[in-house]
């Protein structure tokens, strides 16, 4: 799909991303409802872009007065088809294919991001950047953008991370910060008690 090729080499370069001579593509074996064919088409060590950063302003004293400006690393940005959508009641779940095939751009951070405003921030200014490069509407009410949060806590002057818990479906940004008060809340009330976190999905 040249469209989906050209809208990520697009994005990449908007975010300083290093763009890759030559990509390939991975089989992710797993079952889920979602992909029933047990497998995904995905991206792993030779993904599109490498690299790059999204600049963040964390809020200001007042409206006029400029906050505080951090770089956020990324990793890496691949295309993969998308899955289905789950539709979950509270006695049947529902699946809609539609979506099922096309392509999608993950973006992904290097794990540098400390509190909920600077994830808040960093949201807003890749949705704005992927706005005004014309790569994508990014609404996340719409589906347009998604968002999975890996979170882990560690006592201060600890280098090793802690345990992650991933948090996924969130469906707009001011609801991922909400998420991530908290999760993160609650991780350091759980490590303060001397309970081990669960690797988990919430």
């Amino acid at each position: 799909n040249k469209a989906a090729l050209d809208a990520i080499i697009k994005a990449g370069l908007l975010l300083g991303c290093r763009i890759s001579p030559v990509c390939k593509w991975d089989r992710k074996n797993y079952f889920y409802p979602d992909s029933p064919k047990n497998y995904q088409i995905s991206q792993y060590d030779l993904p599109v872009c490498l690299g790059g950063e999204v600049e963040i302003e964390l809020a200001g004293p007042s409206r006029n007065v400029m906050g505080e400006h951090k770089r956020i690393p990324l990793t890496r940005i691949h295309l993969e088809e998308d899955v289905g959508k789950l539709s979950h009641g509270t006695i049947d779940s529902l699946v809609d294919y539609n979506r099922a095939g096309t392509p999608l751009m993950e973006i992904v951070s290097d794990p540098d991001i400390d509190t909920a405003e600077e994830a808040f921030a960093y949201l807003n200014s890749l949705r704005q950047i992927l706005l005004a490069g014309g790569v994508s509407d990014a609404d996340m009410e719409k589906g347009q953008m998604r968002c999975d949060v890996n979170v882990s806590v560690r006592p201060l002057g600890q280098k090793e991370v802690g345990t992650k818990v991933e948090l996924k479906n969130l469906n707009s940004i001011s609801g991922v910060r909400r998420a991530l008060v908290y999760e993160i809340a609650r991780q350091i009330a759980a490590v303060e008690k001397g309970e081990a976190i669960q690797h988990e999905t919430r």
